[in-house]
């Protein structure tokens, strides 16, 4: 039984969800979950973990992300992407004010540090229940601001009322609401028309394969795209176990630095074991007295 990830190239119209069913499907595996929801109109890199590899999805969810989006000035909607219904329009008069320049520096101004108020439809949950499923029903939450980073904005074209950028960004951004907020300090009101992610930690679009050419793999072929989990944390620093030690992990005795020897001064929060095969046996993280670790995942094998 393989365990890993595989990184789908999710085109447009299709939900998170759904991609999900389809390469389990095409795998024959019983487990199988996405590492950060892509909305429906959105396409780009969605991480796939397999068997064991949904065991990792958090260590991706935390991670950074890269995305390219149009963001479509003048109309505001109530989801502020291209699906959702126009609440506000701005005048004609204000398209025809704005400036190149001036929409340039307001875009830039969001670079940094920020609180951000994600969309009323949105996966977030409101008492169990998601928050564009309460929206739908008109019910419309308003969750508290989080704190999040945009460390860079790159403007790749604007052609008015459309901006091209492509935005380099912390874990729990909402693009959505970066184009809203755009919208809003330019006085036109904004909204999402195109959505692309490119990057997640340290998966890049390029490296995906297309739902439609994964599902028409053999299965065989189709386990071949599965990045092993070692492989897929490569970003994490690692310290390999000899068969002793190795064998105490299989068994979940307790750690100590020794057991690794001069690898164990490592200070990341999270650190892979492997044995010498490369295979992933545990994610620990360094306890409390500097002299152990604690388990945060066991792999069996």
């Amino acid at each position: 039984m393989k365990n890993g990830i595989v990184a789908i190239h999710k085109p447009e119209g299709i939900s998170s969800a759904r991609v999900v069913a389809q390469v389990k499907k095409a795998l024959g595996v019983k487990k199988v979950g996405h590492t950060g929801t892509l909305d429906p109109f959105a396409t780009g890199l969605l991480l796939c973990g397999i068997n064991q590899g949904t065991r990792i999805s958090r260590f991706f969810l935390e991670g950074h992300k890269r995305y390219i989006t149009r963001i479509r000035l003048g109309v505001e909607t109530d989801t502020y992407d291209l699906t959702g219904k126009p609440v506000f329009t701005a005048p004609l008069e204000a398209m025809q004010a704005l400036r190149e320049k001036d929409v340039e520096a307001v875009i830039k101004s969001f670079v940094g540090l920020q609180d951000q108020v994600a969309p009323a439809y949105s996966a977030l949950k409101h008492e169990g229940q998601p928050l564009y499923k309460l929206a739908r029903q008109g019910k419309i939450i308003q969750k508290p601001a989080r704190r999040i980073e945009i460390f860079d904005i790159r403007i790749l074209e604007i052609a008015l009322p459309n901006v091209d950028i492509e935005v380099f960004c912390s874990a729990g951004t909402y693009i959505r609401s970066l184009g809203f907020d755009i919208g809003r300090q330019l006085g036109c009101g904004a909204h999402l028309s195109q959505l692309c992610r490119t990057q997640s930690s340290s998966f890049l679009l390029e490296t995906a394969i297309s739902l439609d050419a994964f599902k028409a793999l053999d299965k065989t072929a189709a386990e071949e795209r599965i990045l092993p989990l070692s492989g897929c944390l490569e970003f994490m620093p690692k310290m390999m176990a000899d068969p002793v030690v190795a064998q105490k992990v299989r068994f979940g005795q307790k750690l100590y630095r020794e057991d690794f020897g001069c690898q164990s001064e490592n200070q990341e929060p999270f650190i892979r074991v492997t044995d010498n095969n490369n295979v992933l046996l545990a994610i620990v993280e360094p306890g409390v007295g500097d002299e152990e670790y604690n388990y945060s995942c066991v792999f069996t094998t």
